[in-house]
């Protein structure tokens, strides 16, 4: 250690020995104001990026130079002058770590404070690019270059200090360590941004956020460059979880990339519920209504068509599907197993599914 940062350490000690020889003195408690004193030390000492564990060991090397009566510990003050000192001691550097830690907590949370505003602005675009690039390499984002997000829902909302957030976390950073990662949380959804070209890593996430949220599931946006690209990404990965929601999908991870055609279908609100309404509408008058049937078209569709697939998923026999199949026929007028027919009936199912019909009045 250099002679500047020896005299910039022992500046944290100002006006300790004067606190040991006024208490070796005269048996006194040291005074509100000479602990508070110790305590703003603390503070400029944490500030500073000092270790505290030989800032404490320095105030021990002091009190043996300082002891009264020499450093060889004879004392020769008035009696009790040793428990006296001993209990100064203890307050002085109790005092001086209180105001250490009052300082890192402080800094904590404006750390905590400075990332969670950053990434409100990340997510919601609200703040200047050129300044948003800026703060984002402080967090080990590089905006310049191409960033995927990925947002994973469960049944409850969760933090940044929430387990299943730390769980997750912890599990990424393990794998892949600092790789320009940021889980974060957002609208009680786990997000993590990473770079475009690393899918590896959005899989992982997907993976170890599945597991950790009981079976919730992972939407993944396309990869977008600069600081708007990752609020487009991050979008588009909201908007493929309500997708899913919608069509009521199995899979527990959706990619953003394997489902363009669904806003393709639901941009043109008007068209699409004028195509379920002419196609599907018929199906109301059938017994049970229109959601058997509408069912039944779907599992077929899922089934690539196949009747004895669908019939076993729907637990019926093959026949029975036959039936359901020619009822849709009769009410509708478009049959299932034509080519141009089944078109058209499966993008009125489709449509079905994300207007919420026959649920919905549409």
């Amino acid at each position: 250690m250099t002679d500047l940062q020896t005299e910039q350490r022992e500046t944290y000690l100002t006006g300790y020995a004067e606190i040991l020889a006024g208490v070796a003195d005269t048996g006194r408690r040291p005074t509100r104001d000479e602990l508070e004193g110790r305590r703003l030390s603390g503070e400029q000492a944490a500030e500073s990026g000092q270790s505290l564990r030989s800032l404490v060991r320095l105030h021990l090397d002091a009190t043996r130079t300082s002891w009264p009566g020499g450093a060889e510990g004879t004392a020769g003050a008035a009696p009790g002058t040793t428990d006296s000192v001993l209990a100064a001691v203890a307050q002085a550097v109790d005092a001086f770590a209180e105001g250490y830690e009052r300082a890192q907590r402080l800094a904590v949370r404006q750390e905590e404070a400075a990332r969670r505003e950053f990434i409100d602005d990340l997510l919601y675009g609200r703040s200047d690019l050129g300044r948003l690039a800026e703060r984002a390499e402080r967090f080990g984002l590089v905006l310049s270059q191409a960033h995927a997000v990925a947002v994973a829902q469960g049944p409850a909302a969760y933090d940044d200090t929430d387990p299943v957030t730390r769980i997750v976390e912890t599990a990424l950073i393990s794998r892949f360590g600092d790789r320009r990662i940021l889980i974060t949380t957002k609208n009680g959804q786990l997000v993590c941004i990473a770079p475009g070209d690393a899918d590896d890593i959005l899989t992982f996430f997907a993976k170890q956020a599945y597991a950790a949220t009981d079976g919730g599931r992972v939407a993944v946006g396309r990869p977008r460059t600069g600081a708007g690209g990752v609020v487009h990404s991050y979008e588009e990965a909201l908007s493929t979880l309500e997708l899913a929601d919608r069509l009521e999908l199995d899979e527990p991870v959706v990619r953003a990339a394997d489902m363009l055609v669904y806003p393709v279908l639901a941009r043109d609100r008007q068209a699409m519920s004028d195509l379920v309404l002419s196609v599907l509408g018929p199906l109301r008058e059938a017994r049970g209504g229109a959601e058997p049937l509408l069912e039944t078209l779907e599992v077929y569709f899922d089934s690539g068509c196949t009747a004895a697939e669908a019939a076993r998923r729907l637990s019926l026999s093959v026949r029975a599907l036959t039936y359901r199949l020619d009822r849709v026929h009769q009410l509708t007028g478009a049959n299932a197993a034509d080519p141009v027919h089944r078109y058209t009936l499966q993008t009125a199912v489709i449509g079905s599914r994300l207007l919420g019909w026959p649920a919905q009045e549409i």
